[in-house]
């Protein structure tokens, strides 16, 4: 797979390129030496300087990497993760809410709701899913999920990925503030076991309406805050050019979120992050989500509720 490298990777990049030129040269010039050795020293120390930049990474890049371009999205994971997923459209109100991905799936053989972000990839793909931010109507539309979930006694997995609720016009007047204020009255009180993961960027209200749960995880490297770095910039310097000083106050990495015990657990993604290895990311998620399943089913629901009621007082 062709990667797309950050600012802070070109080293990485670099390395990688000259690994690649002589894997060509190898392949085009059957006289040439043999390079086998060269390439396995390089690639020892490309590991070597991915070890070492991703050691000590600013919470500015690891939101960079939260964004990156080739990080998978939930249908991602549900292709790798979940068998016959049966996706539900719409609000019964008003649209399809395409941000929002929902619906019945199987995890090994056991079934459950699914609800998750998806941002896009194409340009006309990211304009469909509207880059990710939900409009009221994609909100009303995982509210109603939730409640089938609930009906049915089905464990609820969330996954969450935007850059936050869609502020715009059509939005304010479609009720977009009291559609994620009903979401999280009612996913507090669901009467079923809630599972969120971040899997990217958790954006403020537009996370959170679907984040309420008895478990919330994170992968290494993505970032869960109440506004953008560059909001947040833009807002206390009039200067959204500070954005990298903003990300160190905010606080938004899964390592300050674990220790501020707002999250549960932390996954570790890939040497590189999880767009490295989507598939091995997607194993270290399934059996995430089967270990606190587990425990989560052993628990009655009226001890699953108040549990999470004292987790939200506790916040």
């Amino acid at each position: 797979m062709n990667l797309d490298f950050l600012t802070f990777e070109q080293p990485i990049a670099e390395l990688q390129a000259k690994i690649e030129e002589l894997r060509n040269l190898q392949t085009t010039n059957s006289t040439s030496f043999d390079m086998t050795n060269e390439i396995a020293k390089l690639e020892q120390r490309c590991e070597q300087l991915t070890q070492s930049i991703f050691a000590d990474l600013k919470p500015m890049q690891v939101v960079q990497i939260a964004r990156h371009p080739q990080r998978p999205y939930v249908l991602d994971y549900i292709e790798r993760i979940f068998t016959d997923f049966d996706e539900l459209q719409g609000d019964r109100h008003y649209g399809k809410g395409s941000a929002i991905v929902g619906g019945l799936a199987r995890l090994e053989g056991e079934s459950m709701v699914i609800l998750g972000h998806q941002k896009g990839r194409k340009t006309t793909e990211k304009v469909a899913r509207n880059f990710g931010m939900p409009c009221p109507e994609g909100y009303r539309k995982a509210l109603r999920i939730m409640q089938l979930a609930e009906k049915f006694k089905l464990p609820l997995l969330t996954f969450i990925d935007t850059p936050g609720a869609y502020p715009g016009i059509d939005a304010e007047e479609h009720n977009q503030s009291e559609a994620i204020a009903r979401n999280l009255q009612v996913m507090s009180q669901l009467k079923t076991p809630i599972i969120c993961t971040v899997t990217g960027e958790g954006g403020s209200g537009g996370a959170l309406a679907i984040g309420v749960g008895d478990c919330i995880m994170m992968l290494q490297y993505s970032v869960y805050s109440v506004i953008s770095p560059e909001g947040c910039a833009s807002i206390l310097w009039k200067n959204s050019k500070k954005a990298a000083e903003a990300a160190e106050a905010l606080g938004l990495t899964a390592v300050d979120l674990s220790r501020l015990r707002l999250i549960d657990h932390v996954l570790r993604e890939p040497l590189g992050g999880a767009h490295r290895d989507v598939d091995d990311m997607a194993v270290r998620l399934k059996q995430a989500l089967k270990e606190q399943l587990k425990i989560l089913q052993a628990k009655p629901i009226d001890q699953l509720l108040k549990e999470r009621y004292q987790k939200l007082m506790a916040y």
